[in-house]
């Protein structure tokens, strides 16, 4: 049950990174207890490209190991770029698959491990050389706090995209609801009663994350209360730096009037014992030049 909540907490970071910023900004101390930085070289971090308004890729990243300490290891099973770029005036969300197979160490392992070997950095680095692009800074979610944080919105309006039910909670394609916590967090997290598997679930996480967004840009006083702040720097840790965070308030928001969104897919093989997700070299391709087109 636990891994089905990280999905939600990638759908939060973007606000965090980007419309949330703003409300961050407010609070020195927010900023100094959720930064801890990368290997990303300084030229090519967050801090330094915002400064002129450039476009910045972001990894968002989901964890399940409980409550967030600043020393833990563990998997990360939600993974999502954020490529924000002010001056077309566009947000891409770009799903990861979990299952895809990298190497470490020599080892076969999947793409979630890779927090494991090294945090944010190693998943940095294995992200990068999977779609061969220069990331400029990450996000961790810790799954801790989730309903909290949702319900301190207000909840957001979705329209379901399946018929099911799940933990009590029941949805009909097409329907509107008003979903808050519990029942957002069931929308999110099915995946097996979903025809697509774990696919249909990145999808939903990127429908809510648009909501998210919507109602942020549409209503920016849902975020403007301390209740939200302290909740939501409770749980992530980021290398974004109070500078970065300032300037996504100046400079970005405009960026998230139009969010594009996309999910890497490959084909089912079994690796050492293990189900992974194998990427075709077209599909690594294909995803690449997405992902330069949204950093033009």
């Amino acid at each position: 049950m636990k891994r089905f909540l990280i999905g939600l907490f990638s759908i939060l970071i973007v606000g965090v990174v980007g419309i949330a910023s703003y409300a961050v900004w407010t609070t020195h101390g927010a900023i100094e207890k959720i930064h801890k930085d990368s290997s990303i070289k300084t030229s090519d971090k967050a801090d330094t490209l915002t400064k002129s308004g450039k476009p910045i890729a972001i990894l968002l990243l989901g964890t399940d190991t409980g409550a967030l300490d600043r020393s833990y290891k563990g998997r990360t099973d939600s993974m999502m770029i954020a490529v924000i770029n002010p001056k077309t005036k566009k947000t891409f969300l770009l799903s990861l698959e979990r299952d895809t197979p990298i190497t470490i160490d020599g080892q076969t392992v999947k793409l979630n491990a890779a927090y494991a070997y090294g945090s944010a950095s190693s998943s940095i680095k294995q992200v990068e050389k999977l779609v061969n692009i220069k990331l400029n800074g990450y996000a961790l979610i810790n799954m801790g706090g989730l309903e909290s944080i949702v319900d301190s919105l207000g909840g957001v309006t979705v329209t379901s995209n399946l018929t099911f039910t799940e933990f009590g909670h029941s949805f009909v394609k097409g329907t509107v609801y008003n979903m808050k916590g519990n029942q957002l967090l069931s929308y999110v997290r099915e995946r097996h009663l979903d025809p697509r598997g774990d696919y249909g679930r990145q999808l939903r996480q990127q429908q809510v994350l648009r909501a998210v967004i919507s109602k942020a840009v549409s209503n920016p006083t849902t975020i403007f209360n301390q209740k939200f702040i302290k909740r939501l720097s409770s749980n992530i840790l980021t290398d974004l730096s109070w500078s970065s965070f300032k300037n996504l308030a100046l400079k970005y928001r405009a960026a998230f009037g139009t969010v594009k969104s996309d999910q890497m897919v490959g084909t089912g093989e079994t690796i050492n014992g293990q189900s992974m997700q194998v990427m075709s070299q077209a599909e690594k391709t294909r995803v690449h030049n997405e992902l330069e087109k949204y950093l033009k």
